[in-house]
């Protein structure tokens, strides 16, 4: 890699764990590179200009610079949001088990009552899915209501939290059918690892979304 690129990158990771938001980090990137291709220019490498702790020098710019720093919190957000899925989950069993006979009489094919597979499944898959993602939002919204912009990223994460589980649950599915749908403790908790894996991926994207718009507003407002 291209010295000048290798600081910018340990630059970058440098400010993205101080907590230095995506437009900041692109000006002041903007800004090093331009002072590091300067002194390439008269023969000084990147290493002489920024010292041998790049990450450390790149911090202190980002101070000195009055950048908005926004505390690292994707692990709170990923922490929450699988608790309130977690929660949601078990309130969802609990509405099952309570309900369980109504929902065995209303889809027994014996019974005379014929209702469609996939209205069942879209019922008993559906019903639990919903729950999850309520009580993952909910737990979200209302427990890191602090956090900037969280009402946005509470938004995005209705649209993304579905999707993810739309696109897991055949992968799940998938995995489950290949094992023989073995209730192995090992194999039900990668099953369980799967989902809580999209769960968190989709999580981190709706996020940088909602971050994302907040730093092109921002951008919009100054130009």
């Amino acid at each position: 890699m291209d010295p000048i690129d290798d600081a910018l990158a340990t630059a970058d990771r440098a400010w993205r764990q101080h907590g230095v938001q995506r437009a900041d980090r692109e000006a002041l990137a903007a800004d090093l590179r331009l002072d590091l291709e300067s002194a390439a220019a008269d023969g000084v490498a990147p290493d002489r200009l920024l010292g041998e702790d790049v990450s450390t020098f790149a911090r202190r710019l980002a101070d000195e610079a009055g950048v908005r720093r926004e505390p690292p919190e994707l692990g709170r957000l990923i922490g929450t949001t699988l608790t309130g899925a977690v929660l949601g989950a078990a309130v969802g069993f609990a509405f099952f088990i309570l309900l369980f006979r109504i929902f065995g009489r209303l889809f027994d094919m014996t019974s005379g009552t014929h209702v469609p597979v996939q209205v069942a499944v879209a019922v008993y898959y559906g019903m639990p899915a919903v729950i999850v993602v309520v009580g993952a939002v909910t737990a979200v919204r209302y427990h890191l209501r602090a956090l900037p912009r969280i009402r946005a990223t509470v938004h995005a994460m209705c649209l993304l939290l579905p999707l993810a589980g739309i696109v897991i649950t055949p992968i799940t599915m998938g995995f489950a059918g290949l094992t023989g749908f073995s209730t192995w403790a090992p194999v039900v908790l990668a099953e369980m690892l799967l989902v809580l894996a999209a769960l968190a991926g989709a999580t981190v994207l709706a996020r940088r979304w909602a971050l994302r718009e907040q730093a092109g507003a921002r951008q919009t407002s100054t130009a």
